[in-house]
Formats: C-alpha cells, structure tokens, sequence
C-alpha cells in the first residue's frame, strides 16, 4: 500500500478510535496513524450493543481514577470532538449507579467505599431507611444499605461516541480503512506487517490491538496468548406503566441490572461462571436465550414491586471482551513484542474507560511512558506472572 503508517490500529470501535484521536490531537505526536475495522456499520459491535454507562464505583485506585477521567471528557465531548464548530451530542445523563449489599456484603461495600472517596469519587452510604426515603419504590427490607453515585455515573449514546472519537480523528488525519487483518508479519521481537483481507500487506512501526473480542485471535497472528475470549450478554427492554422516579442504574445483589433508558428501562444479568462459555464473534452467537427473561422477571419485580406489570419490548445480545485472569484491561506493549500494544480485556467497562485508555495510549507511544495517570498494574507482565487484579464486588 502507498503509506506505511507509523500506528496501525487494529479494530475501530470506541477503544481503538479513541487510542487515534489521542495520538493525533497530541502535539508532540508527529506520525502517522491508520485504523483498520472490518464493520464500518458497527452493527455487531459491543460498541454498539452496550448498555453504554459509566461508573466511579470500583474498588481499584486505577479504574476509579479512569472513569473520573471518562466522566469529565464525556461532559466536555461537545468541545473535544467538535469539527468545524459543530458539536456532537452523546446524550450523557448523569443519574448515578446504586449497589445494593446484604450484610454478607456490606464489608466489601464498605472497604470500596473508603477506597473512592480515598480517589476523590462522589459517593454516598446510605441505610436501609434513607434508601426507601430517597427511592420509595425500591423493596429494602433484605439489605444491610446502597452506595449511591452523586456525580460522575450515568449512561451515554454509545454509537454517537463512538462517532465521534472517529469523525474527529479522521478530520485530524487519521486515515480509516474497511478491511480485516488475517495475519501479522513478525521478525524476531517485532512485528513488520499485516496482511489484510483484501489480499493487501501493510508495513507499520506500531501495532495497537483493539480488536474487541477477536483481540486472542489477533495476539494469536503474532505468536501471542492473550487470555480475552468473547462472552454473550443479552439486554431486555422493559416497559413499566407505573412511574419510578429518579431512577439511577441498580445493581441488585442477585446480579441483576436496571436503568431508564427513555420511556422504558434496560435490565439483563450476568449468568454464572459455568454457564458463561466462550462464544464466536464471527458466528451467528448473538441469539437470545428466551428463557432468561423468565429468571430475570421475579427478580426485578422483588426488587421493584411496580416491575409485577412490567412488559417485554425486545431484547438484544451483544460481546463482552472478557478478561478471563482477572476481567480487567490488559494495557501497554508486550515485553518480547516490543510494538505490540495490547487495549483488551475490558470485560463490560470499555466504553467509560475509552478515554481514559486512549489518553493512556496515546503517552505510552509518544513519550514511551504514562504521564497522567499510571496504568503500569494492567500491564501484560501480571499476565506472565500469573498475578491478577481483581476487583472486589458485592454481587
């Protein structure tokens, strides 16, 4: 092909448009980037399908710093992502997440609790009988007390930043190609080039793999392990002819999840580890289980009673590139393949870390370190060495 970029950023999605604008709207960053994506449309993309929120409410120091980050770029989307004076609407609603705790969990509630505010997060314990002041609809009498996000929580318009992140990065350079990266080119402890659907072959300097939940297959190309794997997540859409209002995104101890989304809400689950199985991107696995709505139901109506009349609108699947170590990011080069820059893993929370990450990305590949928030504990080193970062959750 005529150019050889400097950054070859394989999958276009929001990680891997976000790591592009960065490096192009950073002045000491003097290359050239290329983004290759296979579905311009974005149809499939867990871009596209998510649940699209965004939380402060982590108990490790560094995604709680991330989403604060996340957080303040998406209030200022409209003046980062502007072109030509024309600003984009991501629709970003600051509403605010709820975890809910038994007293098994409350400990675990309590310790993450410390540990935000310890970060500057706005988050607030309340009891039993302040949540059912605050929130009259919400069925309190099995927990021990809720974590309430005061700013910084909420949900956006996924497609429409994702849009943007690529529309901004174009205007300033970066160059999109529709194609599909089937195989890399390594010579010794680099990679040299990508051979592309098409039958093209494109030399680059640095690789960036953000290619969701084909990112194993993509760190396969080059001889790699990666341990992401992709996972199915079905949504519901509710509607409740009752009001419930001022609802922010519950998180329910059962696992379960709920959030307004317009005139209705959107809810789903987790299932259980050994009901999780890995899953084809590039298959028809995107089906609905029609039977997990009916275990959804009676949780939702426990929690909420006004949820007993509630309707099914439709439902839709989508990937989670999980993190089977640990289900959080994996960052930074290899240690043997030196321009080879891993963005994967993110296990559901790639959308609101997506700034964070790209600005992340963008000063490890110009200044060859981070320089605003260090993110050197998601690096690939723990996954040679076995040493996962979890998180610690009440559900």
């Amino acid at each position: 092909m005529s150019e050889k970029p400097d950054v070859l950023v394989i999958g276009g999605g929001v990680i891997g448009s976000a790591v592009a604008y960065f490096l192009a709207a950073e002045p000491a960053f003097d290359g050239r980037v290329t983004v290759v994506e296979r579905d311009p449309t974005y149809a499939t993309s867990s871009t596209a399908l998510s649940v699209a929120s965004i939380r402060q409410q982590f108990s490790t120091p560094e995604n709680i710093r991330m989403s604060l980050f996340g957080a303040e770029f998406f209030r200022s989307a409209g003046q980062y992502l502007a072109i030509d004076g024309e600003a984009p609407d991501i629709a970003f609603r600051e509403s605010g997440y709820l975890f809910l705790a038994t007293e098994e969990s409350l400990p675990i509630l309590e310790s993450n609790h410390h540990t935000q505010l310890d970060c500057g997060a706005a988050v607030a314990l309340l009891t039993p009988a302040e949540l059912r002041m605050r929130f009259p609809w919400l069925a309190v009498d099995d927990l021990a007390a809720g974590s309430l996000g005061l700013a910084n929580e909420g949900w956006l318009d996924s497609y429409a930043l994702l849009q943007a992140f690529k529309q901004k990065a174009i205007s300033l350079g970066v160059r999109y190609l529709r194609d599909e990266v089937v195989g890399l080119a390594r010579q010794g402890n680099r990679l040299v080039a990508a051979e592309l659907a098409s039958g093209d072959r494109l030399e680059f300097g640095l690789a960036v793999n953000a290619a969701g939940p084909r990112a194993n297959r993509l760190a396969a190309m080059a001889g790699l392990d990666l341990p992401v794997r992709a996972r199915k997540r079905i949504v519901h859409v509710i509607d409740c002819p009752q009001p419930i209002a001022d609802c922010p995104l519950v998180i329910d101890p059962t696992g379960l999840y709920f959030r307004p989304e317009g005139r209705n809400f959107l809810s789903g689950i987790s299932p259980a580890p050994d009901q999780d199985p890995d899953q084809d991107p590039d298959s028809d696995g995107l089906e609905l289980a029609n039977d997990l709505f009916e275990t959804i139901w009676p949780l939702l109506a426990r929690r909420v009673p006004a949820f007993e009349t509630l309707k099914l609108v439709r439902a839709w699947a989508g990937h989670y590139a999980y993190n089977t170590l640990d289900q959080n990011a994996i960052l930074g080069p290899h240690p043997e393949v030196e321009n080879l820059y891993f963005t994967n893993g993110f296990s559901g929370h790639g959308l609101q870390q997506s700034p964070a990450v790209g600005r992340a990305m963008s000063e490890l590949i110009t200044f060859g370190s981070y320089r605003t928030l260090d993110l050197s504990r998601f690096g690939y080193e723990r996954i040679i060495e076995n040493k996962p970062v979890p998180e610690l959750n009440v559900v």
